[in-house]
Order: structure tokens, then sequence, then C-alpha cells
């Protein structure tokens, strides 16, 4: 135990002094540092086995010297990441000719928001805290997150989303309760889809089994919420693509088991397809599938 509040306090250290040196610099500077910094790093980590593995398994036609390029680039986003979650307050989401360009979400907003609740889901792809400040703009959603292991790293982190990006509600089953509380209320959610839940269900992940949340389609069927798939790209400097796809039907059937499962798998495709066009958007560094 004392081990581990050395290395917490450590790391939070750290944690602290990049993000005071991230801030003092404007943001495309800082999310150019943290990409560098990231990228001569990141690839001789061991972690980056892992991710070296994983894409191995996903896609197995790719070519050695592509791998290694996709994880280079995974360091460098996460890296970017990063750097710019000191600058998350001063991003508006949907100020024309910001740093956020915005698409498929006229059908949804203002005077066209639908009258039942919104699930917005979303994955580790790009900087992914541009999808949560979504919520800034009207949208009255709680998002759904897996705190940091680190509390202070966590602290660190909370602080930087701010209130902009509309109210945090951690996993777990406290969690879920608050979840349901907010459907119930008539706001929306936020979730990130893409982790592996030891005790959740296998769906179809790049041709494999892997592990997933059934809380997405729990929720949908029980409180008739529309499924947004909501992705974030990067398109240059600090600047970013925010799209808002097509809902997914949600399968209402006698059959509920089934029901969760054919709209999980279409969550997993539609994650798995935004991967496929852009792998090194993804965070590879996961365990998402059993060993």
């Amino acid at each position: 135990m004392a081990e581990r509040r050395v290395a917490y306090a450590l790391q939070g250290l750290g944690a602290h002094l990049l993000f005071a040196l991230f801030r003092l610099l404007p943001i495309e500077r800082a999310s150019a540092l943290g990409g560098f910094l990231a990228r001569a790093i990141g690839p001789h980590l061991g972690a980056s086995k892992r991710a070296m593995l994983n894409l191995r398994r996903a896609m197995p036609d790719l070519s050695e010297a592509a791998i290694a390029a996709i994880v280079r680039g995974m360091w460098d986003n996460l890296g970017r990441v990063v750097a710019e979650y000191p600058h998350l307050r001063e991003i508006d989401i949907f100020t024309p000719g910001g740093r956020v360009e915005t698409v498929g979400f006229e059908a949804i907003r203002g005077k066209h928001a639908p009258r039942r609740p919104l699930i917005f889901f979303s994955a580790h792809y790009g900087n992914w805290e541009i999808a949560s400040l979504a919520a800034q703009d009207g949208f009255n959603a709680v998002q759904v997150y897996r705190a940091a292991n680190n509390p202070i790293v966590e602290r660190l982190i909370r602080r930087a989303r701010g209130e902009r990006g509309g109210e945090l509600i951690p996993k777990g089953a406290t969690g879920a309760r608050r979840a349901i509380a907010a459907l119930r209320s008539g706001r929306n959610l936020g979730m990130l889809v893409d982790q592996k839940m030891n005790d959740g269900i296998a769906v179809k992940f790049f041709g494999r089994d892997a592990m997933t949340a059934p809380a997405l389609a729990l929720f949908a069927r029980h409180f008739d919420c529309i499924v947004v798939p909501a992705r974030v790209e990067r398109i240059g400097p600090a600047r970013f693509r925010l799209t808002c796809e097509a809902p997914l039907p949600v399968p209402k059937t006698a059959d509920a088991q089934a029901d969760v499962l054919a709209l999980m798998t279409a969550v997993n495709e539609t994650v798995e397809r935004w991967i496929r066009a852009r792998p090194d958007h993804w965070f590879w560094l996961h365990r998402r599938w059993p060993e």
C-alpha cells in the first residue's frame, strides 16, 4: 500500500508538471509538443508490445512496417490528447469557424431535438474528450466514464474537464443508478463503449469475442432511447471533426437477451468501422480481448 501511494504521488507530480507546461503554451504548440514527446518515447515502452499484438490479431493482413507506423501514430494522438486537456475549457463545439467542425447534429439540436432521451456513444478515438463537450450546447447530457486509477491524476483530469462537459458519472453500481436517474428525468447520456468489461457479454469485435458492457442496450430498450454514434477525428493542428451519425436501430422483441446482443453487435461494428478507417486514432493499448 505504501509503495502504491509513493507511485501515485510520483505519477501525480509528473502529471501536474506536464499539465502546467502544456497550459503555458498555445493549444497548437502544446498539442504538437505532446505528440512529439509521446511519439519519441511511447514506441520504446513495453506497453507498445500490447498494441502491436492487438493490431496483429485484429488486422492480420497488415505488414510489420504498417503496424509500427500505426503504433507511432497512436502514441502521437495520445500525447496530443494529454497536451490538449489543459485547454479543453477554451474549445467551443458549435461556434462557426472554431476548432471543431460538426457534422450531422442539425437533426437533433435546438428545435429539432427529439422528445426521447439520447444516448451518445463514442470510443477512445481521436480526442474523445471533444465529444463530451457537446453537452455544453443544450444537450443536457451526463457522461459515464472510467475514473483513472491514480486519484491524483483523476482530480487533475476532472479539473481540466470542468463543468462544460456536463455531469461526470464514474462507471460502477453507483454510476449505473445515477445514469438511470438521469434518463428518468429526461436527460441524455454519453458513453465510451470500447473498454473490456469482465462481467459483460461476449460480442464480436474485429471477428473475435470481446467482453462488452451491455448497459447501453439495456438503457436504450428500457427508456426508449435514440442511440447516436459520435466520433471525433483530427483534421489539423488541434482541430477536430465531430460527426453525429445516423441513429442505430434499437430492437425491442420478446427476446430481450437477443435484442441486447444485436444492439451491442451493431455498436461494436460501428467502432470497428471507425478504427479501420483511421487505426492510428484508436487506443490499441486496451486489453480488449481475452488472452
